[in-house]
């Protein structure tokens, strides 16, 4: 079911809103409801959420660290330093 809604926004954010709804071939109400059905992204973010999503998108290219047994970690330092 749609219902109407009113808003009171500056002047400025109303004009880029029909600007890059004309630019986008949607509606303001399109991109509206798009926004707030975004389930992954949450609409309103910290400066910490930003930071924190820019560091799990750069380790997510992360190889990740080779992991080794005690028995293997022992035999490898025995080898090192008697070899």
């Amino acid at each position: 079911m749609k219902t109407k809604l009113t808003l009171t926004v500056q002047k400025r954010v109303i004009d880029r809103a029909k600007r890059y709804a004309r630019r986008s071939g949607k509606s303001i109400s399109q991109i509206f409801e798009e926004l707030f059905e975004q389930s992954e992204n949450p609409v309103i973010k910290t400066e910490a959420q930003h930071a924190a999503q820019r560091l799990l998108e750069t380790l997510e290219g992360v190889k990740p660290v080779e992991t080794l047994s005690d028995k293997e970690l022992i035999r490898n330092h025995v080898a090192r330093k008697y070899s």
